[in-house]
């Protein structure tokens, strides 16, 4: 049986290197050559990451729970 901190370590460790790659990739939108975007849209992008890491500090700080928000431009 795999102790707490083991699965924890397995799990954190691969979720975080998915979330570093999406972001990668959401960074990768940034060639004008292959897509048309505006000042706003980066804004709203950079907003909703910002608070989704704020969310996962208050989860990590407390037991309080948030609500999951869908992404949208």
């Amino acid at each position: 049986m795999i102790e707490k901190r083991e699965k924890f370590v397995k799990l954190a460790e691969g979720r975080t290197r998915l979330a570093l790659e999406a972001v990668r990739k959401i960074g990768n939108l940034s060639n004008r050559r292959a897509y048309e975007f505006d000042e706003g849209d980066v804004k709203k992008i950079v907003k909703a990451l910002r608070d989704a890491v704020s969310d996962l500090e208050r989860k990590f700080g407390s037991s309080a729970s948030s609500e999951k928000d869908v992404f949208k431009l």
